[in-house]
């Protein structure tokens, strides 16, 4: 199943028939459009060409963008989506209802941006003593041996920029679907800010 670009709102909570709270993201998802189609004979593998997002004005794209969305409202994003995707055609139309009978779906964003932070906050260190006298408190420590081999390791934690990183969050139960203002409910937090743009897509691991 191809999955569908929206925008992320915010957070709020909704109260079951119980009065029990829940969390929910709300991610509003305009209808996206279905610009093309990647074939194995021509391109080499198989794939769906999806659009969605806020409306541009045509002045805002160039001309080789504008020009994959034909007659459609130019959106702001343009994904591929891999895989044979029964029912999609070229031009067709997906929207919010397409998740209706979706119990969880997954949320792919791009995390917030914490610029360049240290090694607790970025890697969870326990840093050093807070006591009087002590010298080494929030740094990292030794990062590697003397004689063999000489170097650090790649791949060893340091402090460095933190955040803006694409991410992905499983299982998120769907909690409503208002197909007339066109949200979805997902219970729990989602990547990124407010406004981000967020794909999201039937669950892989969990469908009831």
């Amino acid at each position: 199943m191809v999955g569908l670009i929206g925008k992320k709102l915010g957070m709020t909570q909704v109260f079951d028939d119980a009065g029990l709270v829940t969390p929910v993201t709300v991610i509003e998802i305009h209808p996206n459009v279905v610009l093309g189609e990647r074939t194995v004979d021509r391109d080499g593998y198989q794939a769906f060409v999806i659009a969605g997002g806020d409306e541009l004005s045509e002045k805002r794209v160039l001309k080789p963008v504008r020009g994959q969305f034909g007659k459609d409202t130019v959106r702001k994003h343009i994904r591929e989506f891999r895989g044979e995707h029964e029912g999609l055609e070229v031009g067709s139309e997906l929207t919010v209802s397409m998740f209706s009978d979706t119990g969880y779906v997954d949320v792919v964003a791009t995390s917030k941006g914490k610029g360049f932070q240290g090694v607790m906050k970025r890697h969870n260190f326990g840093g050093g003593r807070a006591t009087h006298g002590s010298k080494f408190h929030r740094a990292n420590g030794s990062t590697g041996m003397a004689a063999t081999p000489s170097r650090v390791h790649k791949g060893t934690k340091m402090a460095g920029r933190m955040g803006h990183e694409r991410c992905t969050t499983q299982n998120l139960r769907v909690v409503r679907i208002d197909e007339e203002k066109q949200v979805v409910l997902v219970k729990g937090a989602v990547p990124g800010p407010k406004g981000s743009m967020v794909i999201v897509s039937q669950a892989k691991k969990r469908n009831s």
